[in-house]
């Protein structure tokens, strides 16, 4: 009998006890904070920006060169790690190269130039590395300056680009580029002349803003 009694006590004091222990042990467990959002980058859609570069003729002597800046409109689509769209951009330009002789000063200048092109790339997260191609125009006026007398003639001249660039995204619709293009056009007539093929290295920087933005999720 005595034995029930302590055995009965026992059970009383581990039931008394144990509410308290569980109450505790809850109490004392470590806190985990969720995870911020992530954001995970999606190149789909339109943006606009802004640009500037450097051009150089690949020969001729004296070579043309100078700067460009304008503007850029375009559309991405991206497949799993695979961007592609179209570009267009315009720019006015000063690239130039004259000559004198025989009291004669010849001055050939590019003041705008553009392209229409596709893009074509390979994503990882919020950079962009690509190949891009299409069409490339130029407006050229060549002068003959004599005895205080200009003469100019100004032509529209078309061609191709082909090049290449990488694009980083710096904020969640920001991006910034650099970009390489080489580009061909084609001869046009000047004061009865044909001026032959106008072939330019360029390199631009630009800053685009992405309509789209990324996907924000959480893990």
């Amino acid at each position: 009998m005595k034995s029930v009694l302590l055995a009965s006590a026992g059970m009383l004091v581990l039931s008394a006890f144990a509410p308290a222990s569980a109450a505790d042990m809850a109490a004392r467990a470590p806190y985990v904070k969720a995870p911020p959002p992530a954001a995970i980058y999606n190149w789909t859609g339109f943006y606009i920006g802004g640009f500037g570069g450097y051009a150089s003729e690949d020969a001729g002597t004296p070579k043309m060169e100078g700067g460009f800046g304008g503007g850029t409109i375009g559309y991405n689509w991206q497949a799993g790690n695979i961007v592609y769209g179209l570009e267009v951009d315009a720019a006015g330009a000063g690239i130039d190269a004259s000559v004198s002789a025989l009291g004669v000063t010849a001055r050939s200048k590019i003041d705008s130039l553009g392209t229409v092109r596709g893009r074509i790339g390979f994503a990882v997260d919020k950079v962009l590395f690509y190949g891009t191609g299409g069409y490339a125009w130029a407006n050229n006026e060549i002068s003959l300056t004599a005895l205080g007398v200009t003469a100019s003639q100004s032509n529209f001249h078309s061609g191709w680009t082909v090049g290449a660039g990488i694009e980083a995204f710096f904020a969640p619709q920001w991006s910034v580029k650099g970009e390489y293009l080489y580009r061909s056009f084609g001869s046009e007539t000047y004061f009865g002349v044909p001026s032959g093929d106008l072939n330019l290295h360029s390199v631009q920087v630009g800053v685009n803003y992405h309509f789209g933005g990324p996907i924000v999720v959480r893990y």
